[in-house]
């Protein structure tokens, strides 16, 4: 996966600094979302493999299916991608230009998991908390996991804050054992 998210890449980091330039991000965003979609669907995959298609053909088709989702300019990007044979690598395209966007736009998501529902109020005073500390505007989506048994884990990116007792049981007995 490492390997395809390289691959990808440039090509983001192209559609996400023409999108900036020509003051489209969310209309790109929104383009790289239904195009990744497409991308992911399975009868758009085999027909994709099919060796007898131009990559001109290949990428009409996939114009056609994506409709007028797409204007000019992405349907080059996707013209683009199909000449390099690359069709493929738009769903880790998609990921990569939401982070740029997220960076750009100063936003986060993070995903709080506790042992039972937590009020409105308490995620919003989470979420005041986490965006003064993370310098972002936060955007909370909650969920519930009864095998927390109290406390809350925060995930964000590739942080992890884990406040939950079964997290600080797990940490003592670690403590213990050494």
């Amino acid at each position: 996966m490492a390997e395809l998210t390289t691959l990808a890449r440039p090509y983001a980091k192209a559609a996400f600094e023409y999108a900036i330039a020509a003051n489209k991000l969310q209309s790109w965003f929104e383009a790289l979302e239904v195009s990744a979609a497409v991308a992911e669907q399975d009868q758009v995959k085999k027909a994709l493999a099919v060796s007898g298609l131009s990559a001109a053909q290949k990428a009409s088709i996939f114009v056609q299916v994506c409709g007028d989702q797409l204007d000019e300019n992405q349907q080059n990007f996707i013209h683009t991608l199909a000449s390099n044979k690359r069709l493929a690598l738009l769903p880790f395209v998609k990921e990569l230009f939401a982070k740029m966007k997220a960076q750009q736009e100063k936003t986060i998501d993070v995903e709080v998991t506790a042992a039972f529902e937590l009020p409105v109020d308490l995620i919003n005073k989470l979420a005041q908390a986490l965006s003064a500390k993370l310098d972002r505007k936060v955007s909370v989506q909650g969920s519930v996991d009864k095998s927390l048994l109290g406390g809350v884990v925060i995930h964000t990116g590739d942080m992890v804050i884990d406040g939950s007792v079964r997290g600080r049981l797990a940490k003592l007995a670690e403590a213990m054992k050494s």
